[in-house]
């Protein structure tokens, strides 16, 4: 069993939108991650794929993409991006998915020696655009969730090796301390993936090892529209 990663997704099966508005290296992004997916994961393989997964506004209206996805090999492992205003309770979204497609809010799953938690994070302290009257409490809830998501993991599977899941970058380029890093630490968390960042702010990007724990940028602009293998 290997495990793969990449996010952003940004599917529009429904509604079709072209996403060469954000760069060329867009064009028809989804034909391609799908071909290079069915040359590299196998059925017995995991892929995570933390947020931004349609672009649809409805839960009916993501059924596509969701479908799309889930005639890929593997397993899949899907979270809430900020774009993934479809995501309604966790009992509807499991009720959309299709077999061997499992909605990751508040829980955690276990793959042989490995189990995978997370959550969909925030904006962090620092950061230019966070402010204390609007994002605090979501910083706060958020970090509350990946607390209840790690803490469940570890129930489960108290000597897997841990690997997190996570939308929004969980510190900044320097790797300073947030809530997030912390409670990854906490838990020990092995590897982390996550997303959000596109275009310029690829290259200021946390990848590598912080304080014990790995980070990984899965984007799919930023890893060349192929799932990137984690372990």
């Amino acid at each position: 069993m290997n495990i793969y990663a990449i996010g952003d997704l940004h599917l529009s099966g429904q509604s079709p939108k072209p996403m060469d508005i954000f760069g060329d290296q867009w064009a028809d992004h989804w034909p391609r991650i799908r071909e290079i997916w069915q040359l590299t994961v196998s059925e017995d393989d995991v892929v995570l794929i933390p947020g931004d997964i349609s672009w649809a506004m409805h839960l009916i209206d993501a059924r596509c993409d969701l479908m799309a996805i889930g005639e890929l090999p593997g397993h899949k492992i899907i979270m809430r991006g900020n774009h993934d205003y479809w995501w309604g309770s966790l009992s509807q979204v499991q009720s959309a998915l299709p077999p061997r497609m499992h909605a990751l809010q508040n829980n955690s799953f276990v793959f042989g020696d490995y189990v995978i938690g997370g959550t969909r994070g925030w904006l962090c302290p620092g950061n230019h655009y966070f402010s204390l009257d609007s994002d605090q409490k979501i910083y706060l809830r958020e970090a509350g969730r990946l607390e209840l998501s790690l803490s469940h993991a570890r129930r489960q599977a108290p000597n897997a090796r841990l690997i997190g899941m996570i939308h929004y970058p969980p510190t900044d380029q320097s790797g300073t301390p947030t809530l997030f890093t912390d409670i990854f630490e906490k838990y020990g968390a092995e590897t982390v993936v996550y997303g959000h960042l596109h275009a310029g702010s690829i290259r200021s990007a946390l990848n590598g090892t912080l304080r014990g724990v790995h980070y990984k940028l899965v984007s799919c602009d930023a890893i060349g529209f192929q799932p990137v293998k984690i372990v």
